[in-house]
């Protein structure tokens, strides 16, 4: 049983809390001859693949070393350009790993807030009065669970396809909310929340349900 992140969207729609759990960790490391089989964008801060697809290297994964050297955005650990040293012929062979990039921050506010919005679409095209929305997202690899309380707070947990008993799960992420958050006397609503309590809770939680099953809680 695997749970990969915890998201928790206040009722205007921004992330206000996000937990990345169990987060694989996917790496492809290959040897390339000249000219390099896939197409590259370099751009200050990382160094990613824009075309072209080959033994687990995929559209969007990012470089993170030449030749066991640790890349830095586009410049290597000893200090030298990436894209000098890939588009010199001289350099090859090159052995290039590339691992999935991590969302930043930025990255996860902005798919909290597109989320937001689908939530409210699919309350509107429900045939039935009232509905509370999406509760269940599903893709090929991971599934979406959302809860809404009363008050229009959001908490998402992702999780495996296989994964069940979910509702369960965040209606439990629900009660540590508000016995740790909603009582501490120095949080105010809708702001990012900051509580250590509520951290080491919550992680104990996720940790318990993976070992033991949703009966566990």
């Amino acid at each position: 049983m695997v749970i990969y992140g915890v998201y928790i969207v206040s009722k205007s729609g921004g992330l206000i809390f996000n937990l990345d759990h169990n987060v694989p960790k996917i790496e492809a490391e290959r040897t390339f001859s000249y000219p390099l089989e896939i197409n590259l964008e370099y751009e200050p801060k990382k160094v990613s693949v824009v075309f072209g697809q080959k033994d687990g290297i995929n559209v969007g994964h990012v470089l993170v070393s030449v030749n066991g050297i640790v890349a830095n955005g586009s410049v290597l650990e000893d200090g030298r350009d990436i894209k000098e040293i890939i588009e010199s012929k001289e350099n090859y062979p090159l052995t290039l790993k590339f691992s999935r990039p991590k969302m930043t921050t930025n990255e996860k506010i902005f798919l909290a807030s597109m989320f937001y919005p689908l939530f409210a679409i699919a309350s509107q095209l429900s045939p039935e009065p009232k509905s509370s929305g999406i509760e269940v997202l599903e893709a090929d690899t991971f599934r979406l669970h959302c809860f809404q309380t009363l008050t229009g707070v959001k908490f998402m947990v992702v999780a495996e396809c296989l994964q069940m008993g979910m509702d369960v799960l965040l209606k439990r992420i629900y009660e540590l909310y508000a016995d740790f958050v909603l009582k501490n006397p120095f949080y105010s609503l809708e702001m990012p929340i900051r509580c250590e309590l509520f951290d080491t809770n919550l992680q104990a939680l996720l940790e318990q349900v993976e070992k033991g099953g949703i009966a566990s809680i």
